[in-house]
């Protein structure tokens, strides 16, 4: 039971081949797990997991979407590797809706817990599409995250270079479905035991399995496999998180296929979690993390700290980076560590509106502590030009649960320019390769069938650097 991105879709690793009508010799559908439908035809089956406790794993932590149709929005798992810092896989940023995370239940819909929002969504530099391998992001929260004692995921890394080998047995978590269909609508915390097995053992499925950057785990009946909900879940071996749920194959009667850490993925995760506030000194906060004030107006929040060894201290208060014409007031400027001050910034009318890092610093007497807050002014950018985005073809017909494929070219704008694309009643985003294109430039979008027959209008967005938007529509119909 893991599973992050769930759709019944067709899909392919690999620039993503034009899959319009499924041929007899194609091979068979993938799928990311994450919160969308399940086939039809795939009946009720045993997941082989048994309930876990957040006690026993206070690392875990589950990922919530706004639309999203399991309990709660429920979508993905996550592990909280630092007090602001959550693993998770990079195919769960995909889905459409605010994201947010709730922690501490052992099930999502018995009320309570800890809801933190998210400052930013990091996916892996080399990130296109979950077939494509580096499967991995990591999310900082606005908020700490109240795990007890410190107990937060360890990760494994490149020094870690037997933990994949085939034969050992990984221990899997996840919030996600305990039955292809959903029927019961559980959100409850679940473990199970998947073998890692052969590489070789995960091909014929889509285009291929790749052992550089995944880890092929399970059953080849499914018995015991992740379902949508469980993406981006950890696979912990030796103790380490040696992997995060990322797709299986569209039916989940197959293995269950994680992104794997031990190798630069995991380095680069090790790199965005940085270093871990010490506890022998005190540190500061800023909650929320993020905030938003037009040109004019002042906006505030909360800096929080924690005493070290030594005990409370005064701690003189600063900020730097602010924009031009800002002020930041801090009502106490100075408190004793474990305290807490109002932090006011009050922007000019000229405040030119972009997106600012504002570096909150703490001066005790023993050492300074530093902790960042995002400032966004205004639209967070200035107006630019005209931006157009269009795709050829226009629209296609495929088979239920299959590929439709098209050009998409964005010319214009400012910069780099970002493509997404959303429509009712499709199983999952589109995806797009490349993601990002410079102006004139073109990007092949591949869009899965919903498994009803009907006409599905897509919208696809382009938005540049400075935050222009141009839409475009295709039509996608399925018989």
């Amino acid at each position: 039971m893991l599973g992050g991105f769930v759709l019944g879709l067709a899909v392919l690793a690999t620039p993503w081949p034009a899959v319009a009508a499924a041929a007899p010799g194609n091979p068979p559908a993938v799928t990311p797990l994450g919160g969308t439908a399940v086939p039809g035809d795939a009946g009720p089956s045993s997941i082989g997991g048994t309930p876990a406790s957040v006690k026993d794993y206070p690392f875990i932590i589950g990922g919530l979407r706004e639309g999203g149709p399991r309990p709660q929005g429920q979508t993905c798992t996550g592990s909280v590797v630092a007090p602001r810092k959550i693993l998770i896989a990079a195919h769960c940023k995909a889905a459409e809706g605010t994201k947010t995370f709730l922690y501490g239940l052992d099930d999502l819909n018995a009320g309570g817990g800890t809801r933190i929002g998210v400052v930013s969504y990091d996916t892996h530099p080399k990130y296109v599409n979950f077939d494509q391998g580096y499967d991995v992001a990591v999310v900082t929260t606005d908020a700490d995250i109240p795990v007890p004692g410190g107990q937060y995921a360890k990760v494994a890394t490149s020094a870690d270079t037997d933990l994949n080998k085939p034969g050992k047995t990984g221990l899997g978590l996840g919030y996600g479905k305990k039955d292809f269909n959903d029927d019961t609508k559980d959100v409850t915390l679940h473990k199970f035991d998947l073998p890692i097995v052969a590489g070789s053992e995960c091909q014929g499925v889509g285009a291929g399995f790749q052992d550089a950057t995944m880890i092929c785990s399970g059953y080849r009946d499914g018995h015991v496999t992740i379902l949508p909900g469980d993406s981006g879940g950890p696979l912990i071996v030796d103790g380490k998180v040696t992997g995060v749920a990322s797709w299986s194959r569209s039916d989940f009667k197959w293995y269950s296929v994680y992104g794997r850490l031990n190798n630069d993925m995991g380095d680069w995760v090790k790199e965005q979690i940085g270093s871990m506030p010490d506890p022998e000194k005190f540190s500061v906060g800023v909650t929320p993390g993020s905030v938003k004030v037009d040109p004019g107006k002042y906006v505030s929040a909360t800096v929080t700290s924690k005493a070290g060894k030594n005990g409370a201290e005064k701690v003189e208060l600063s900020a730097s980076g602010l924009p031009e014409g800002a002020k930041a007031t801090f009502q106490p400027s100075t408190i004793d560590s474990g305290g807490t001050a109002k932090l006011t910034i009050e922007t000019a009318a000229n405040t030119p509106e972009k997106e600012y890092s504002v570096t909150i610093s703490g001066k005790g007497t023993t050492d300074t502590s530093t902790a960042t807050l995002k400032l966004v002014v205004g639209k967070g950018a200035p107006d630019p030009g005209d931006l157009k985005v269009s795709v050829n073809p226009g629209g296609s017909t495929v088979q239920p649960g299959f590929f439709a494929s098209a050009t998409v070219t964005a010319a214009g704008g400012t910069g780099m320019i970002t493509l997404s694309a959303s429509g009712p009643g499709l199983p999952f985003a589109p995806f797009f390769s490349p993601a990002n294109v410079s102006s004139g430039g073109s990007s092949q979008m591949q869009a899965v069938a919903p498994f009803q027959p009907g006409t599905y209008p897509i919208t696809i967005t382009a938005k540049d650097t400075a935050g222009k938007t141009a839409t475009t529509t295709y039509t996608l119909t399925v018989h």
